[in-house]
């Protein structure tokens, strides 16, 4: 089973416009809400690639239940700590250049007592998985700092594979970590680098396995990953495809990622699989996520190089 913890789960709201103005009237031309989270995006995708995922994290009493009922839905158990207050909406334009603004509400608080509750439902859960996924923004009132609890809670049984940056990212690493899915830019903001050739970008990972994690997946959007554990380090290319939004495609990279890493699958498979659920993932609008016959599909394209 692989367990995927969702502390900030949201409301995707895309919206396509024409011609985004600022501060000018502006038309939707087309609508798209999707129940969202990073988390809860790669439990889906883990289920969509043939895995069993288990989702838990924090839930809102407002909004929440549509959640439970998506999920078990799409045949995945669920159980959450519930705070009260709204679930957060977050937006994203898309204008006809397919330039896209994000908006993101920052939702509402959750209490120390909740944040307790919750760590000791990662210990218990935790017990029957063999990768957990931890990922995504953190509640108001809930510091960095608990990304490096989630993840000592999570124990030693478990590979853990964390998506998040900056003060969540260097908690993960403090606490030690299988594998981390930084993309370019937040890899380049970590450390305040420009990385313009491979092998700087390699040099760039290789730090963060200095500080505590054991693989990287690096995301270089439609250019393709690099994956690297510091020793060997492995390149694939995206398949060219027609791009209708590039949201949650690191959702399902990470998706294809706990499924390879639970089976115990070489580098370079990881790797296959992870680009080929990332790519197909750009094929759907909104955010939704990929379909099986899709990943199927554009896996077949693909090639690894070691660099």
């Amino acid at each position: 089973m692989i367990l995927t913890i969702c502390p900030n789960p949201c409301i995707d709201c895309t919206i396509e416009l024409e011609d985004f103005r600022v501060g000018r009237l502006n038309r939707i031309e087309n609508k798209i809400e999707n129940l969202a989270g990073k988390a809860l995006n790669t439990a889906v995708g883990i289920k969509r690639l043939g895995g069993d995922s288990f989702a838990s994290g924090f839930m809102f009493e407002r909004g929440g239940r549509q959640f439970v009922r998506f999920l078990s839905g799409e045949g995945i158990e669920n159980d959450f700590v519930w705070s009260k207050g709204r679930l957060r909406t977050n937006y994203k334009i898309i204008d006809s250049k397919n330039m896209m603004t994000e908006i993101n509400d920052k939702g509402e608080p959750v209490s120390k007592r909740l944040q307790e509750e919750l760590l000791s439902k990662i210990s218990e859960l935790s017990e029957a998985a063999k990768v957990v996924v931890v990922s995504g923004s953190l509640p108001v009132g809930v510091e960095d700092e608990y990304y490096y609890k989630m993840i000592k809670a999570a124990g030693a049984g478990a590979k853990v594979i964390v998506d998040a940056e900056k003060g969540r990212l260097k908690a993960a690493l403090n606490a030690g970590v299988y594998m981390v899915k930084p993309n370019l830019y937040e890899l380049e903001s970590f450390f305040e680098e420009d990385y313009s050739s491979y092998e700087e970008m390699i040099d760039g990972c290789k730090k963060l396995i200095d500080m505590g994690a054991e693989r990287v997946m690096l995301s270089l959007g439609k250019s393709g990953s690099i994956y690297t554990d510091g020793k060997n380090s492995y390149f694939c290319k995206s398949a060219n495809v027609a791009v209708n939004s590039t949201v949650g495609a690191g959702d399902s990279m990470v998706a294809a990622a706990a499924i390879a890493i639970e089976k115990e699958q070489d580098m370079e498979t990881t790797l296959l699989s992870c680009v080929a659920a990332a790519t197909a993932s750009i094929t759907t609008p909104g955010t939704n996520l990929f379909t099986k016959e899709k990943y199927d599909e554009i896996l077949e394209k693909l090639s690894v190089v070691k660099m």
